[in-house]
């Protein structure tokens, strides 16, 4: 689900369950999880959102500074760029042959989501035949919080900044992402299923905890 607050949208999961009140949930990457009685309407769980709508947009504002940079990129032949896990000079990477500042980053830029949209391609096909699920969709986007998310309607979405991670980093997003069609919340159902396909998915969970801020333009 998700609601328009303040010229921004809140994306969201509902998880159902006996309770008395509704609570809503951020975890570490920015995924929102909101959990509601039984038969609670969904105008009352939107509602609920809105009505938090600001803490939740300020704690999404977090999680992106802490994925900042801490640096500034040098935009030059010399300049170095994460790619699949490993450090590569501007050049290896784009043709940087009389382009200027702002060309460079556009370049580099496109690079990564083709690269990132390649890949995923690649992996996901892996997956979906393990898991035995499909997605409806597949996209590539830009986001400062969310590696990747999937909708109720099994439209499935990956930062373009994965392609700066290792494979194996990138399977896990992959996995964690299709184990959604089967299972919307992060309840132990759906962990039991990410880590029947990929035992050590703590592992890499960590190193984008760790690694994330650096994995960026």
């Amino acid at each position: 689900m998700k609601i328009d607050f303040e010229n921004n949208t809140i994306k969201f999961n509902v998880l159902y369950g006996v309770r008395k009140k509704i609570s809503i949930h951020i975890d570490s990457v920015g995924f929102i999880t909101v959990k509601a009685p039984n038969n609670t309407s969904q105008e009352i769980v939107m509602s609920a959102v809105k009505q938090h709508g600001k803490r939740i947009l300020e704690q999404l504002h977090k999680i992106a500074e802490a994925r900042e940079i801490p640096k500034t990129r040098e935009y030059q032949d010399e300049g170095s760029f994460l790619h699949l896990g490993r450090y590569y000079f501007l050049h290896e990477l784009i043709e940087t042959n009389e382009l200027n500042e702002e060309e460079l980053k556009i370049k580099l830029k496109k690079f990564y989501f083709a690269s990132c949209k390649k890949i995923i391609g690649e992996r996901i096909k892996i997956y979906q035949a393990q898991l035995k699920v499909k997605p409806k969709t597949i996209e590539v986007e830009e986001s400062k919080t969310k590696w990747g998310s999937c909708s109720s309607d099994k439209k499935i979405t990956f930062n373009y900044r994965l392609a700066m991670a290792p494979i194996e980093v990138i399977d896990y997003v992959v996995i964690h992402e299709l184990c959604h069609l089967t299972h919307m919340n992060h309840d132990r159902s759906f962990w039991r299923l990410v880590g029947s396909i990929m035992p050590d998915y703590k592992e890499k969970e960590k190193f984008l905890a760790r690694h994330g801020h650096a994995m960026t333009l």
